[in-house]
């Protein structure tokens, strides 16, 4: 199982974020559990200092951008 973890304070950008994150891993069928992290110490403990934040498997994948689902197809 991956884990996919977004960084961010719930904003519209998170949002979209996290909707882009499962629809890339349900497209590839690849099992996740989905974590939003909204606490900015835990954000900053990543490195991260433009959210939002995509970071899979403990890896931080991409800052203070929204990639498409197929970028993000291409970071599994």
């Amino acid at each position: 199982m991956r884990k996919i973890q977004i960084l961010g304070p719930g904003c519209p950008k998170c949002r979209k974020l996290a909707a882009n994150a499962e629809e890339a891993a349900q497209a590839l069928g690849i099992e996740y559990d989905l974590e939003k992290v909204t606490a900015i110490d835990k954000i900053m403990a990543f490195g991260v200092v433009m959210t939002p934040g995509l970071v899979i498997d403990g890896e931080v994948r991409a800052t203070g951008k929204v990639p498409s689902v197929e970028e993000i197809k291409g970071m599994f």
